[in-house]
Formats: structure tokens, C-alpha cells, sequence
């Protein structure tokens, strides 16, 4: 048994762990849950220690549960959410928690920002606007709010990132995917971008060489590990990326949507298509580009209101009474602005609102409301990426929510679109793996990747529903513009009550 590859993936929810036989797929797996800490309104941080102590755990695991040794790794992709912010000190310590890609906490310095560079075109040079989800505001908060943390700092990076410094035991590059959605970087230009570090205040010494997906970035030297030592560690990239290619995000006209923690919505495309709206990222297929939409919560709004109104209840027992609500959730409308919203709408102070609430409603209809929203969600990104010229013919559905019979429905229905998931999803841990193979030259074509899962179902919309759910997304859409004020209004009030 040789060449074989490991996959990680440092999830929102979950640090999860795979071993690939280029010849049978995945033929181990493993993940340990992440607790997500919100310590105040708006606020996503965990602890960079939990994943590496994950990952010292699942990596044996794997390789026990499939009878192999380390001899038998030929190389260790690694992905993650991005771009979560760890600041490092001179020993590559964390100095405080991450804070996450999701973190709204940053919202008077994102508007601050965004006066500062109003002339700097930072959108055409970085792919992205400031918003909530962008470093460099994070970096001012910290420096307004915990000035100690900076001036311990000696580097900054991403979940990945970290991980790679870890395994490898020294400073190494950023992946791409990193430096591009840090809203620090030109990739026009190829380098981190001065006036944007200097408007944020961060330090250019905090920042390194960047290194394109699938780069091979160092050998494993931990003493965590000595039965790996001098495996080669290959950048796996963006999370959502890395299981997008999992999931089939291979030809044009293909849709990749991600239900984690947050949810993602991805295309191909030949040539960077930028747009306040979206994100854009590199593919791990050299050359192209993946534009892209993040919403701050789906599965993690599904988990809050299965402990906070549930009651605790399984979630194949809220699908079921969800199912008996039927389309349309009783004329319910949820806006899933749980954690602020990032594209389209870049507002870390949106609130969600559940709108058209009466005496007859039941838990069904407020748990389908919830599936709905999301849902609604995923449709406003893909009236953007159609505005833009993007294609979108079938949806590659990934992510712990594609377990789910009835939001893979929903899904479909509110899309409009037919929508396939995998036998396993193993999601951005395979696609690490399977840039580890890239890198280390096991695979030779990224074709390959088709191999390594199958589609396990597709479930096509049912025209019945389609006027219905036209109707409520149009409701949808007009609830955030309709409620902006209030919206505002009730965050400031919130901070103000968490402060004082």
C-alpha cells in the first residue's frame, strides 16, 4: 500500500481528515466538531490549538483504520476556511483566537476603511470590496481593542496556513486563496498591496510570499508526528474551493453549493469576474478563476435553531415536520442575516427577520422557514452571477446540509435547477488530498478528481412549486432594503446593551 494521500480540512464546524488511494478513493475518514465561540453579538472566534490537536489525533486514525503506516503517504493536502485571521507570535503562537471569516465584529472599521481608500479601487485590484469578511478591518479593531495582541505579532494567516507552519514546524508562504480574499493583495499586480496594508495598519512585515494551491510548501518536522516526518505538505487551498473540484466544479455551466457552517455558491470561470456582489478566488485548476458568493450562516443557523427552539430535537425529526408545513412554510419568510450577511449584500449589521407569523404556525414551519431562507439566499447569488454572464445549469451540492432529502428539495424547487450530491461527501478534506496529488505528481491530470467520488442521487425542481416560490422570493428580496433602518437600529442597540 503506497502512495497514498491525507486530507485536511480546518472547517467552520469541524476539523476532518481523509485517506485517498489514487486507485479506490477515499478508503478512510475522520473529523472531530469545532465549537464556534460567540462571545458578543456578531462575534466567530475558535482556538488554532483545537484543530492542530484534531489533527495530531485523526491523522494516526485514519491511517490505523486502513491498515497503512506513514511510509505509505506520498503527501498532506491542507484546506481550510478562509480567510480567518490568527496573528503569530515570533514562535508561531497564537496569541488570542482566530477570528473567523464569519466575525462581523469589525463593522465601524469596515465603513472607516472604506471612506479611507474610497479613490483606491480596491475592488478591480483585489477582487473583493471591504467588508466584514476583509482583514484588514480586523487588524484595526484589534489594534483599537487589543493593541497588546499586535505588538506581540510577528505574522498573520489564515486556518490553513497555520496548520501548514505546524506540520512543517517553520514560517512558511500564504496560499493564494488567502492572500486574495485578505483584501490585501493585488493580484493584478502580484503583491500584497501597500496603501491597503498602510490605510489598515498592517504591518507588510506580517506578511509573506504567497504560494499557489497545490504547491508543495514543505516537509513534515513536528515531533507530533515522527512516522510522517519528511512527507511533503502541499497548500490545498480555500475550503470552498478544494471541495468544490470535489464536488464537480469542473466544466462551465457547472454550480457547486456548499451547506456547512456557512454557505457557498461557486462557478467556473476562464477570466477573473469581479463585482461588489461576490468574492473571487483562484481555482486549483491553474488558469482559472472560481467567483463566488458566501452567506455568513446555513448549517449554522440549522444547528442554533435546533438547540435554541428545537428543543434539542434531531434533525430528521425537524425535516419531517418541515415536510408537513409544505412549500411556502405556512407564508413564512426568514432572511438569514444571523451573523451580520456577507455577499451580496456585505452588511455586517443586517439582522435576520421571520416575517408573516401567526397563531397557526408550529415549529415546521418556523424549521422550514429556516431551510427556505437559506435557500432564498443561494437564489439572489445566482441572479447575480446571471447579471454577470455566468452559466448555471446544474447544481453539485455539497456539505453537511446535503444529507438533507428535503433541503436538497427545496433547493432545487426555490433554483429552479436540478441538484446532485455524492455518495460521500468528503468535501474540501478530498480536495486537499487530491492537490496533495497534484503537487506531488501522483495524479497527472486534474480530471482525475471525477474518479474519486460518485453522484449518489438527483433530485430534479417540481414545477408545482415554482409560483409559489417566485412570490416568496420576491417578498425576500425586498425585506433587507425594506427594514434597513431597523436593522441598524436593533445592532446598535444590541452592542449598546452587551457594552453597557
Amino acid at each position: 500500500m503506497t502512495d497514498l494521500l491525507l486530507g485536511l480540512d480546518i472547517g467552520t464546524t469541524a476539523t476532518k481528515c481523509v485517506l485517498v488511494d489514487p486507485g479506490r478513493g477515499v478508503i478512510a475518514a475522520d473529523s472531530r466538531p469545532v465549537t464556534l465561540a460567540t462571545l458578543h453579538a456578531g462575534w466567530a472566534e475558535e482556538d488554532p490549538a483545537t484543530w492542530w490537536r484534531h489533527a495530531c489525533e485523526l491523522i494516526p486514525a485514519v491511517l490505523t483504520a486502513a491498515g497503512a503506516g506513514g511510509g505509505d503517504v506520498r503527501g498532506i493536502g491542507v484546506a481550510g476556511m478562509v480567510p480567518a485571521l490568527i496573528c503569530l507570535d515570533e514562535a508561531g503562537r497564537p496569541l488570542r483566537p482566530s477570528i473567523q471569516q464569519n466575525d462581523a465584529r469589525a463593522a465601524a472599521e469596515v465603513a472607516s476603511l472604506r471612506r479611507a481608500l474610497a479613490g483606491a479601487d480596491v475592488l478591480h485590484r483585489t477582487g473583493s470590496a471591504i467588508t466584514q469578511q476583509s482583514i484588514g478591518p480586523k487588524v484595526a479593531w484589534l489594534r483599537e481593542h487589543e493593541p497588546e495582541v499586535l505588538w506581540q505579532t510577528a505574522a498573520i494567516c489564515g486556518s490553513y496556513d497555520f496548520m501548514v507552519r505546524w506540520l512543517t514546524a517553520g514560517a512558511a508562504p500564504v496560499e493564494a486563496n488567502w492572500a486574495l480574499e485578505s483584501g490585501l493583495y493585488d493580484f493584478r499586480a502580484g503583491e500584497w498591496a501597500a496603501d491597503i496594508c498602510r490605510a489598515a495598519q498592517v504591518d507588510p512585515g506580517w506578511l509573506g510570499p504567497v504560494a499557489p494551491p497545490a504547491t508543495v510548501l514543505g516537509t513534515v518536522a513536528c515531533a507530533e508526528l515522527p512516522h510522517l516526518r519528511g512527507v511533503p505538505v502541499v497548500a490545498g487551498g480555500a475550503d470552498h474551493v478544494a471541495g468544490a473540484l470535489a464536488a464537480g466544479l469542473v466544466a462551465d455551466g457547472d454550480v457547486v453549493a456548499e451547506l456547512g457552517g456557512a454557505g457557498n455558491i461557486l462557478v467556473r470561470s476562464a477570466a477573473p469576474i469581479v463585482d461588489d456582489r461576490l468574492f473571487l478566488d483562484y481555482h486549483l485548476v491553474p488558469g482559472a478563476w472560481v467567483p463566488n458568493g458566501c452567506m455568513a450562516t446555513t448549517g449554522s443557523l440549522v444547528r442554533w435553531f435546533q438547540r435554541e427552539i428545537g428543543g434539542g430535537a434531531g434533525l430528521a425529526a425537524l425535516d419531517a415536520e418541515a415536510a408537513r408545513a409544505g412549500p411556502g412554510a405556512g407564508g413564512l419568510v426568514l432572511t438569514p442575516y444571523f451573523l451580520g450577511e456577507k455577499t451580496p449584500v456585505n452588511d455586517p449589521l443586517a439582522r435576520g427577520a421571520l416575517v408573516g407569523l401567526h397563531l397557526g404556525h408550529g415549529r415546521g414551519h418556523l424549521f422550514r422557514a429556516v431551510l427556505e431562507g437559506t435557500a432564498f439566499g443561494f437564489a439572489h447569488h445566482a441572479e447575480v452571477l446571471r447579471d454577470l454572464g455566468a452559466r448555471l445549469d446544474q447544481v453539485n451540492l455539497t456539505g453537511g446540509g446535503s444529507r438533507s432529502a428535503l433541503w436538497r428539495q427545496i433547493l432545487a424547487d426555490v433554483l429552479g435547477l436540478p441538484v446532485t450530491h455524492r455518495d460521500h461527501d468528503h468535501g474540501a478534506a478530498l480536495g486537499a488530498a487530491f492537490a496533495a496529488g497534484m503537487g506531488t505528481g501522483v495524479f497527472g491530470s486534474w480530471d482525475a478528481v471525477a474518479g474519486l467520488s460518485a453522484v449518489a442521487g438527483r433530485t430534479e425542481p417540481d414545477p408545482r412549486t415554482a409560483g409559489r416560490y417566485a412570490e416568496l422570493y420576491a417578498v425576500y428580496r425586498s425585506l433587507y432594503p425594506a427594514l434597513l433602518d431597523q436593522q441598524h437600529t436593533l445592532a446598535r442597540l444590541s452592542a449598546a446593551s452587551e457594552d453597557g
